[in-house]
């Protein structure tokens, strides 16, 4: 199985987390709905909640700071140093909406939007490497950055990481490519790829699930919408789901996997 506990390579997608309104039936939802287990860090954390598969770190859950917050998923990517790549994401075109601020005991950390207003958060581990677990049922598996302009966005993460673009075959860079760091893609980035007009941009986190039929009917069964019904692809079986909160992911299912089940 895929675990780690050494830091994230700089630009790696590292860590995934949510604020919730409601945190039990959160709790409830997502762990019907991905099989994660849970573990509450306690009041001096404000109750934010570890999720594992496996006993190991897979994404966090929280309570909002404010009544009616918004709920959506953050995607962080790793960097040994906030402060400075917060820097770098002011003078690309976008704008620091929190921190960089310590976490005692575990990192360093800034919430951001990019040049097209996406947001996205800056992790610099210290006693938490951020997710422990990936590329397997329970895990971060896939992100897409979803941009209103995609040149631009490119443009601006480039600037941030250095990161490399690349074609999916039958699909125009232009709408469409993965990013990386080397040869192997850390996640695909492109436009808002039918969404309703006016969305703005954002990144869908994808999470790995040992039966995505399965996964669509626990989110249906609990409060959830199901906002692209699940199908196969070639890139394995999925859906898109808003949870009972208005916050959209997807879920991922290895097309052997499907097969099979």
């Amino acid at each position: 199985m895929p675990f780690t506990d050494t830091p994230w390579p700089n630009g790696s997608p590292c860590w995934a987390d949510i604020a919730v309104p409601d945190l039990p039936r959160a709790l409830d939802f997502y762990g019907a709905v991905i099989g994660w287990s849970f573990v509450d860090t306690g009041e001096d954390y404000g109750h934010f909640t570890i999720c594992q598969t496996e006993g190991r770190a897979a994404a966090g859950i929280g309570p909002v700071m404010q009544e009616g917050q918004p709920s959506f998923w953050t995607l962080y990517l790793a960097t040994d140093d906030v402060d400075a790549t917060s820097k770098l994401v002011t003078e690309g075109g976008g704008s620091v909406l929190a921190g960089p601020m310590d976490i005692p005991d575990t990192g360093r950390m800034a919430v951001c939007a990019d040049a097209t207003g996406g947001v996205f958060g800056l992790w610099q581990a210290a006693g938490q490497v951020g997710i422990e677990v990936f590329n397997q049922p329970g895990s971060l598996v896939w992100e897409d950055a979803r941009l209103t302009d995609v040149a631009r966005g490119r443009e601006f993460y480039r600037g941030l990481f250095s990161y490399r673009y690349a074609e999916v075959p039958g699909m125009a860079l232009a709408e469409y490519g993965t990013f990386g760091l080397g040869e192997e893609p850390l996640g695909g980035m492109g436009g808002t790829m039918g969404s309703p007009e006016g969305t703005p941009s954002h990144w869908l986190l994808y999470f790995g699930v040992g039966s995505v039929d399965a996964s669509v009917a626990a989110a249906s069964e609990r409060g959830g919408t199901v906002m692209m019904a699940a199908q196969d692809t070639p890139f394995g079986r999925m859906a898109v789901l808003t949870d009972p909160f208005g916050a959209p992911f997807a879920v991922h299912q290895e097309l052997a996997e499907a097969d099979e089940g």
